[in-house]
């Protein structure tokens, strides 16, 4: 079988084929940006069944050799650094990209580590502390679609394991999975490399659009990515309103698989509203630690129901159910220290009110903008905000830009910029204010 440049792919099994890439590829014969047949085209060629050729996809998608763009095809993977939260080469920069938590709002861990001390925990014990999991069904129980008896918990290294895990349970390559665009830069990579097909949704103040997520189950998606607060990076929260017409469009497909990443949620003082309801057949809702206990206390907990608990079981091999319980006792002393959680909740106070703050200063010098939820602010520029961002480099400043976050391939030039600004002094918030303001005036001039 030949691609665009004529080289041979060969083999008879979905191992041989994906070898045959592999090779070509090391070989340099294919190309980063390359594109490669069209499976249907090459199980023709081959003389193999279409799933052999889909099965090899996959196994060379998830290796990070190609990247599926849905329709567009599948392509050799770009040997370039990929977008990542909270890492940039800022240099001399100051760095307002990062995303990241205060380090000063994040509980001391040296109580916790001494409640963490106990008796060691042996193969075969559960994979759920005892402490952990009554706290994470009193925790979780309230905003999920089932009985606290009907109530299954999953623990994973975080959300981005989680949210992996669980479309990998339910999707095959070219399966399509509905995602908020902008989108969270993990969720893009997600789809990327498990060959899924991202169908948009757009997301506005109040949320994912009803219209948006109509249109995406219209297309077929078997899942839902959705964000009910802090939508990372629009910091939208879902409204009552927008959430009652999400479970109304979701009425008529209660078994597509619906994922509710709720990971601001101790830090959020917006209210939760379910997108789906007591019918629903498949769901997921998920919550990490990390936002406010810190990005090294790497543990999610997920809630589902039981077809999907059983499917996720399915996916995880006994070397990765086992979350270490030391970790998870240090979570549980944490989130049952008083101490610990009013300092939780005066983070998410001064993230919001930093946020609020600086999102007044920039109206007040002509550049409206609306603060949402969340560590980050979401920024309207009137024009490219590639532009803006070369223009702040100058003057010092390192932001990360819209484009990153953008789901649909060869989308038009973002115009948005996400600034993480909670760290900010006065007289630095006010210096990167007026030198924003600037930028974006030359840049539309």
């Amino acid at each position: 079988m030949s691609t665009d440049s004529d080289v041979v792919i060969s083999g008879g099994t979905a191992a041989e084929i994906a070898d045959s890439v592999r090779a070509l590829v090391d070989r340099g014969e294919l190309v980063p940006g390359q594109s490669l047949p069209p499976v249907r085209a090459l199980a023709e060629q081959l003389g193999i069944n279409r799933n052999t050729a889909v099965a090899a996809y996959r196994t060379l998608a998830r290796s990070g050799v190609v990247v599926s763009l849905g329709r567009a095809g599948t392509r050799v993977a770009q040997r370039q650094a990929v977008a990542q939260e909270g890492f940039a080469a800022a240099g001399s920069l100051r760095d307002v990209a990062t995303g990241n938590p205060d380090p000063r709002l994040i509980p001391d861990l040296g109580p916790a580590l001494t409640a963490a001390a106990g008796r060691p925990v042996l193969y075969g014990e559960p994979v759920i502390d005892p402490g952990l999991e009554q706290w994470a069904k009193e925790w979780m129980s309230p905003d999920a679609p089932a009985e606290p008896t009907d109530l299954h918990l999953t623990l994973t290294s975080g959300a981005v394991d989680a949210v992996e895990r669980l479309l990998a349970q339910a999707l095959m390559r070219d399966d399509a999975v509905a995602l908020e665009d902008p989108c969270f830069l993990a969720s893009i990579q997600i789809a990327r490399h498990g060959g899924y097909r991202a169908v948009p949704v757009p997301v506005d103040a109040e949320g994912m659009t009803a219209d948006g997520l109509r249109a995406a189950l219209e297309q077929g998606v078997r899942a839902v990515v959705c964000t009910p607060r802090a939508q990372n990076p629009t910091g939208a929260s879902l409204s009552e309103r927008r959430a009652a017409e999400l479970r109304e469009v979701f009425a008529a497909h209660p078994y597509v698989l619906v994922i509710q990443d709720d990971y601001y949620s101790l830090l959020s003082h917006q209210p939760f509203h379910s997108i789906v309801g007591p019918a629903h057949r498949r769901w997921a809702l998920l919550r990490s630690v990390s936002k406010f206990a810190g990005p090294d206390m790497c543990l999610a907990v997920t809630a589902t129901d039981p077809e999907t608990a059983g499917r996720l079981a399915q996916r995880l091999s006994p070397g990765t159910t086992w979350v270490s319980h030391l970790l998870q006792r240090i979570t549980h002393a944490v989130l049952t220290d008083p101490a610990a959680l009013a300092l939780i909740d005066r983070a998410g106070a001064h993230y919001a009110a930093r946020n609020t703050a600086f999102a007044a200063q920039l109206t007040a010098q002509g550049l409206p903008v609306e603060a949402g939820d969340g560590m980050s602010l979401w920024v309207p520029v009137p024009a490219p905000a590639r532009l803006v961002a070369e223009r702040l480099m100058r003057r010092g400043w390192l932001v990360r830009t819209g484009d990153d976050f953008q789901l649909a391939p060869g989308a038009e030039p973002s115009q948005h910029l996400r600034l993480t600004v909670h760290d900010l002094d006065k007289q630095a918030a006010e210096r990167l204010a007026a030198d924003l303001v600037a930028a974006v005036g030359e840049s539309a001039g």
